[in-house]
């Protein structure tokens, strides 16, 4: 392990998560009340034993920072382990990344400094456990210049991901951006292989590969849309890697967070009964930061006579600090230090950092950013074209107040 660099890609816009993103990177939104985004990534890496990190950063990163420095400094630089936070270097000029290719090429001094023997290249913005090991191991037993992870998916989504074409061996033979006509798995004409964005490189060959993509005038200098298919085409060997879920579940776990409704979807399948995503396993922690807050609270548990006030979440996940102070929580996520005040009504909703609901507000159907304060009697996600005039709305519905909204 101690021969595995791993960098983080962290610094897209996040376009298809705004307004969430207006403020943060996308990797830094929060998920799951406590967590943020690229803390399940981070998580990964501890409980595979990779502790040389790189995060790459662009875009909006003061809140991704912040969270790094105060929840992830648990690296022991005696032992030779480190997360760095790397901006754009501007190297030869450049002002930003040009593509996920790029953010590595202008970042080779970082290569050369640690001198491992693989790169293993990440997202930031997905969630999913996987033990990177198992995959490293794969890299070696093939002997590949390069593997790249996949997960199965049915032929009916292959519009929504890039798909990878693999012979019965697990060596790549071709790629198809987004098809409506794709290579199935051999043998399985019902499922595809997805790429994952997860990629290991031998050393030697990365630097290889991005210094001819550097010289190209027609590349987007992408991974996914340029190098990979432009190493298969040159006789490179690249090995899709099939993704083993850690998530204990019978299927497999893996979600880009790509817009809005992925986003809320994924939230609220945390409040169910028997979640598709474990974050309870003790096998496979997920660490994240967390504020030295009091323990959550109900109160008021009044009957009719006395006012009928009754403090109480059903089916929901309510972090620490959170005090429901006679209002009624169902089928929602509570970040820290949230109130819900007596009276109100909050359902099917997610509700970030300090998010203050008034007496007799509404929600339904929402995801609210940190620190807006919902007025008395507000309602909101009960009249759609109303909503729509005030904040975003998106395609299933879902009404979404940015942080710093004033109601």
């Amino acid at each position: 392990m101690r021969k595995v660099l791993i960098f983080i890609m962290a610094g897209g816009k996040g376009e298809r998560l705004y307004p969430l993103t207006l403020y943060r990177a996308k990797p830094a939104v929060p998920f799951g009340g406590m967590y943020r985004i690229i803390d399940f990534t981070l998580s990964n890496c501890i409980n595979s034993g990779m502790r040389k990190i790189h995060v790459l950063i662009q875009y909006r990163s003061i809140s991704l920072t912040r969270h790094l420095i105060m929840g992830w400094s648990i690296f022991d630089s005696e032992l030779g382990e480190y997360i760095d936070v790397i901006p754009a270097q501007h190297a030869e000029g450049r002002h930003l990344y040009l593509g996920t290719a790029d953010s590595i090429y202008q970042n080779m001094d970082a290569i050369q400094v640690e001198n491992p023997d693989f790169i293993m290249i990440l997202a930031g913005d997905h969630v999913y456990k996987m033990n990177y090991q198992e995959m490293l191991l794969y890299h070696i037993e093939k002997k590949a210049d390069c593997t790249v992870s996949v997960v199965e998916m049915p032929k009916e989504k292959s519009r929504e991901f890039g798909i990878v074409e693999a012979d019965y061996k697990g060596i790549v033979t071709g790629f198809q951006e987004k098809p409506t006509r794709p290579k199935t798995i051999p043998g399985d004409p019902k499922r595809v292989f997805a790429s994952m964005g997860i990629y290991i490189f031998s050393r030697k060959i990365l630097e290889e590969v991005l210094k001819a993509d550097s010289k190209s005038k027609r590349s987007e200098h992408d991974f996914g849309r340029n190098i990979l298919p432009w190493m298969v085409r040159s006789g490179y060997k690249v090995a899709a890697h099939n993704f083993k879920d850690e998530n204990k579940k019978e299927a497999k776990y893996w979600r880009d967070i790509g817009n809005l409704d992925a986003y809320y979807e994924a939230n609220m399948d945390l409040v169910q009964v028997t979640p598709v995503f474990n974050m309870y396993d003790r096998e496979w922690p997920i660490r994240t930061y967390q504020e030295q807050t009091p323990p959550a609270k109900t109160v008021f548990a009044q009957t009719e006579v006395e006012g009928g006030r009754r403090g109480m979440a059903l089916d929901s996940l309510v972090s620490p600090g959170c005090i429901i102070s006679g209002g009624q929580v169902e089928r929602s996520i509570l970040s820290p230090n949230v109130r819900i005040n007596s009276y109100s009504h909050v359902t099917d909703s997610v509700l970030m950092e300090g998010v203050d609901v008034g007496r007799y507000a509404k929600i339904r159907r929402a995801i609210i950013d940190k620190d807006v304060k919902i007025p008395k009697n507000e309602e909101i996600g009960y009249n759609i074209a109303k909503d729509k005039k005030r904040f975003h709305v998106t395609e299933s519905g879902i009404v979404v107040v940015a942080k710093g909204s004033k109601l």
